[in-house]
């Protein structure tokens, strides 16, 4: 393996896996014979593992089992094949929650680099690859990193994830971190409500893949009489959200404010709030794209170190 370090930004969600290209859902099961179609399959250590499909419940931490690394090798496999690639040293550049940056940081990257060498398959191809490096970034600066001297000096980040909200003004383009705040609200629950609602008013629950449609912005098939409590649902997340910020002592008429992440679209979408102070970045990839970005100006800044590191 030559020296050459290929940097792979992702975004480890409780809904879905990002990278720069790529989105698929967090789930993860085991499968306990070859199976006969390998589509999203991943064999490690002996293991098939079938990544996608319903996703994972949300625990405490990601760190408490192997599915976030499984997922990881299925996102580094799905990378390195959009790159046409198969063995690699990797600089992994990942992120966290601003508020809990600290307290994680390490468990996240000892859990991420616990194997140097890994040696995989996905659908039926062999991966080599050598993690060079865990790098961590806090999660709603990396998506805006790229483009933060374009917004207003003084503004307010709003990343709304699939489970929590991140609140994080900046200052001179810089983040306040003592203001800065992580609430457990995010989408998930939003779906959850919708759910509970339905069963409520109908009896039966929706496919949360459908539910992510409306979010995004579609409706499919989905009949009428869910699409108005789905919307409904939506114009009260929307509330609670713009309430949060009240709370926290944003002015909405003039607090410049950029919603980014999977749930800036619903923002956008069922929000009244449409002044010229509020703006939007509704690419679920933004942090994935972000932490690589983030990543590859490390990597430019310590390359010796990190190529020291891959030996």
């Amino acid at each position: 393996m030559n020296k050459h370090i290929e940097v792979i930004g992702i975004d480890h969600g409780w809904s879905n896996m990002k990278t720069v290209s790529q989105i698929f859902t967090t789930g993860v099961k085991e499968i306990t014979t070859e199976p006969a179609f390998f589509d999203n399959i991943v064999e490690w250590d002996g293991t098939y593992y079938k990544v996608g499909g319903k996703r994972l419940e949300v625990r405490d931490t990601k760190v408490e089992n192997d599915n976030f690394y499984l997922l990881t090798l299925a996102a580094v496999a799905k990378e390195l094949n959009r790159r046409g690639m198969r063995n690699s040293n990797i600089l992994l550049s990942v992120g966290l929650p601003l508020t809990r940056f600290g307290a994680e940081k390490q468990d996240f990257i000892k859990y991420l680099a616990r194997n140097k060498d890994v040696i995989f398959r996905f659908e039926k191809e062999k991966y080599h690859i050598r993690i060079a490096r865990v790098s961590v970034f806090p999660q709603c600066y990396a998506a805006v990193a790229d483009c933060i001297r374009t917004l207003p000096e003084r503004a307010v980040i709003v990343d709304i994830g699939s489970w929590t909200i991140d609140i994080m003004p900046i200052r001179k383009y810089y983040p306040d971190e003592s203001e800065c705040t992580t609430i457990p609200q995010g989408l998930i629950r939003c779906m959850r409500e919708i759910n509970e609602e339905c069963v409520r008013k109908i009896g039966q629950e929706i496919d949360e893949n459908l539910i992510q449609e409306v979010m995004a912005g579609g409706r499919g098939t989905v009949p009428e009489k869910y699409m108005e409590i789905i919307e409904g649902c939506l114009k009260g997340f929307v509330e609670k959200v713009y309430n949060t910020l009240k709370e926290h002592g944003y002015n909405l008429d003039i607090t410049p404010i950029i919603f980014v992440g999977g749930g800036a679209a619903v923002m956008k979408l069922y929000g009244n709030n449409a002044g010229i102070n509020i703006q939007y970045i509704p690419d679920v990839k933004a942090n994935a794209k972000g932490y690589e970005y983030l990543g590859r100006a490390y990597l430019a800044n310590n390359r010796k170190t990190v190529e020291a590191e891959a030996e």
